[in-house]
């Protein structure tokens, strides 16, 4: 399987974050206007199958423990195609969610103008957006790839940063995982 990294070109730093208006496992539909009032917006394209995304679970759900209360928000957003790949299908997101003890939004972005919009490529691929939806930090959750255990935590370290200092002093690096399954 081919890693594919992030790609910089559609939104640079500062760009503002694409609307959206998406339905969720929980059954409600969520927007970005609907994050009014966080300090931060975490908004990470992923998927079920996705060996590179698996291992980051656990990880996104520390983040928003440690984060939410200081006023941070996390979606996920899976726009990959569920005729080709039937494990990503909306079904399989809510019981990924129930499985894995998901406890943050988790989008389905069945056109996938969303993941176009931002310019997604790959699964995990994080956004990092301040109070304004302006984009922040655009890097990896970690320097992993597949099961090792990370031991430096780079997404965690850079919201914490943020929230405490409102700058990022750790430099960008891609997300690397699957290509997203593009209908």
């Amino acid at each position: 399987m081919a890693l594919v990294e992030s790609d910089y070109r559609r939104m640079p730093k500062g760009t503002t974050a694409p609307d959206f208006s998406l339905p969720a496992t929980d059954g409600k539909t969520y927007s970005l206007s609907g994050f009014k009032g966080c300090k931060a917006l975490l908004v990470v394209f992923m998927c079920n199958h996705c060996p590179y995304v698996k291992p980051k679970i656990d990880e996104l759900k520390r983040i928003i423990s440690d984060y939410g209360p200081k006023g941070l928000a996390v979606v996920g957003i899976n726009p990959n195609d569920d005729v080709t790949h039937p494990d990503d299908s909306f079904g399989n997101m809510k019981k990924m969610v129930k499985e894995r003890g998901i406890n943050f939004p988790y989008l389905r972005d069945e056109s996938q103008d969303v993941a176009k919009a931002y310019g997604a490529a790959c699964t995990p691929d994080p956004f990092l957006f301040d109070a304004g939806f302006r984009l922040v930090f655009h890097s990896r959750i970690d320097y992993t790839h597949g099961t090792d255990p990370a031991t430096k935590h780079e997404m965690h370290a850079a919201v914490g940063e943020f929230l405490e200092k409102g700058s990022i002093s750790l430099k960008e690096k891609p997300s690397m995982g699957c290509s997203i399954k593009w209908k």
